[in-house]
């Protein structure tokens, strides 16, 4: 009866070492909420030695010393954060959500074809991921042009 008991004991021990161990890998990852073209920082454990970014087109991460990790909205979508320790240990997982912003903007239909403007305080062109192409590009250009010419760089003259 002894041996029924020690076997008994060792199969209750392996299953809840089992349930413990579905139960943590069960656990919800932590949801965070970013704008397009913004960051935010998130603190994971000093411990972490690899971190693992589901798709780095949505949403990208530089780990900082003592944990800090600044995420940063690329794309619109979402995306996983995994921060694993030396041994490949899951030390925190964060589901990444990306999004336009809502305040401060106007979208502007033009029969199918979409711009985005920035109303804070004057509203002004904005790039915004699915505006109309021909808006879009004209806006980067002259971000572009405006950005060579502060930098001191020439500028070819417009056609």
């Amino acid at each position: 009866m002894g041996v029924s008991l020690k076997r008994a004991v060792s199969v209750v021990a392996i299953s809840l070492s089992t349930i413990a161990a579905i139960a943590a890998a069960a656990e919800p990852a932590r949801e965070l909420q970013i704008l397009l073209d913004q960051a935010q920082i998130i603190r994971l454990p000093g411990q972490v030695s690899t971190l693992i970014i589901g798709n780095p087109a949505v949403a990208d991460g530089t780990l900082q010393s003592g944990g800090l990790l600044v995420v940063t909205g690329k794309s619109f979508g979402t995306t996983n954060v995994i921060a694993l320790d030396q041994r490949g240990n899951v030390l925190s997982e964060h589901q990444v959500t990306v999004s336009a912003p809502k305040q401060e903007t106007l979208t502007v239909w033009r029969g199918a074809k979409r711009e985005t403007w920035s109303c804070a305080p004057r509203c002004e062109h904005s790039v915004m991921l699915g505006d109309n192409p021909d808006f879009f590009e004209s806006a980067v250009g002259q971000v572009q042009s405006r950005n060579s010419f502060a930098a001191g760089q020439a500028i070819a003259p417009s056609k």
